[in-house]
């Protein structure tokens, strides 16, 4: 058997708990050779690099782009990483070696910076393409660091193990990402050796930004056909989260498909990239997504075709980092293709929905919260009679099988009965997904409700 498994950065950091529970190290009966390991940078790190993904504070990348100091950034961040290395010596990481790797790919990445610096005082260049090249280089960097780390240990621990270090840092190949993919596990038998692979492939932040790791996964997992794709997370893919409605209520899902994989994707849920599942999809691979606490656990299979026996509701998710924007005008009844009109808008804004309810008369579209811009609203203000935006959150009720009467009515009386008001509601005619707009300050109750009665106590 042939798998290709993703371990997430928080994992990362208790690799000893890897080794344990997801290598199967030192327990010999379960360890095996046939997998393909590809890493995350351990938890924060690519936050330092570039920016947090949840508050925005600046890393190296925005500073270097700023023209702020990002040398003393760098340092910073250099010093944690051999920080975090001492903390593995336990488990067999050679200290010397793993700093000396680290430092130096450090100091090369400061010259390379330094040399953009220059070439952008000259006036001679594009600065966006001298930017994204930088955000590539400093991305690449924390991938590489965990990677090399890893077969460091594993070797040290008479593991048999090989790097696949995707990120062409030495390598002046101009290549695809899916180039440099095949031609990195070209002479590669995974059943003779332990292979680790960067989530980060040269290009791919390009092309995808954030959340590249999960797209190397799956570009790898389709290359060599691999009879199941794994992501090791510090969670299961459960009911709910388990920091809103407590570890106790969240269940895990189990068994689910693609398409509910999608609906979490489309909500912005870490569990799942929107472009990594598609390729499985398509490449009929199954996705198993597991817990790395829990190694005995078969965590939750994601295939192509499944439908749950007995319809309900097996996933609520949401986020409360949405607007919607309403757009009324009495000239619309009756308007063919009215919208038409707003949808153009939108992607000159390069923004998609997430969300869209009608009326006679109105239009209702909930976005993302960092889309929104007073370029946009000034815009829609300029052509559309009366535009209302309001900050609200949205709730997803997500089955494989909610077809079942009587499941809108009761997730609205529930929130009724608590005086919790819907602003928004939607469902497809497909019926795998039930959307409902509440205020922000309802959000993490309209879950634990929602939570606890329809998957709970179903």
């Amino acid at each position: 058997m042939l798998t290709v498994e993703k371990i997430g950065g928080t994992s990362m950091l208790c690799f000893e708990d890897v080794l344990k529970n997801i290598i199967k190290y030192p327990n010999q009966d379960d360890f095996r050779y046939g997998r393909v390991f590809v890493v995350s940078a351990y938890a924060g790190v690519t936050n330092m690099l570039l920016e947090d993904k949840n508050t925005e504070a600046p890393g190296i990348y925005q500073k270097f782009i700023n023209g702020e100091d990002y040398e003393s950034s760098i340092y910073e961040l250099l010093e944690k990483l051999i920080k975090i290395n001492e903390s593995f010596t336990h488990i067999g990481l050679d200290l010397k070696t793993c700093n000396r790797f680290i430092t130096e790919r450090f100091e090369k990445t400061k010259s390379y910076l330094y040399s953009m610096v220059n070439i952008l005082a000259s006036g001679y260049v594009n600065k966006e393409s001298i930017f994204s090249a930088a955000r590539e280089l400093l991305a690449s960097i924390g991938e590489a660091h965990s990677a090399f780390n890893t077969v460091n240990i594993l070797c040290n621990n008479s593991i048999s193990a090989q790097l696949v270090d995707l990120t062409g840092f030495h390598d002046s190949q101009e290549l695809t990402v899916d180039e440099r993919i095949k031609e990195s596990f070209k002479d590669i038998d995974p059943f003779k050796v332990m292979i680790v692979a960067t989530g980060y492939t040269r290009g791919i932040m390009r092309i995808y930004d954030r959340g590249y790791s999960e797209i190397t996964f799956s570009k790898i997992a389709t290359l060599l056909k691999v009879d199941e794709a794994i992501i090791h997370k510090e969670y299961h893919l459960s009911s709910a989260d388990p920091k809103i409605v407590g570890a106790n209520k969240a269940i895990p899902v189990g068994r689910t498909n693609y398409d509910v994989a999608d609906q979490l994707a489309d909500i912005g849920m870490e569990a799942i990239h929107p472009k990594t599942s598609k390729p499985l999809e398509m490449a009929g691979i199954n996705l198993r997504v597991k817990n790395s606490f829990e190694p005995d656990h078969p965590g939750t299979i994601i295939s192509k075709d499944y439908i749950g026996p007995q319809s309900k509701i097996e996933i609520i998710a949401g986020s409360d980092k949405v607007v919607v924007i309403e757009i009324h005008d009495t000239s619309m009844v009756g308007a063919v293709g009215f919208d038409l009109g707003i949808m153009e808008i939108f992607k000159q804004y390069n923004i998609s929905y997430v969300m869209k309810t009608t009326s006679a008369n109105s239009i209702s579209l909930v976005i993302w919260e960092k889309d929104v811009s007073e370029a946009l609203l000034r815009e829609l203000q300029s052509k559309y009679r009366t535009v209302t935006m309001k900050k609200l959150a949205i709730i997803c009720l997500i089955g494989s099988n909610i077809s079942k009467p009587k499941v809108l009515a009761k997730a609205i009386n529930i929130l009724a009965e608590n005086d919790i008001n819907i602003y928004c509601v939607s469902q497809s005619l497909r019926q795998v997904n039930i959307q409902l707009v509440v205020s922000v300050d309802m959000y993490a109750k309209a879950i634990i409700l929602l939570n606890d009665a329809l998957c709970f106590h179903s």
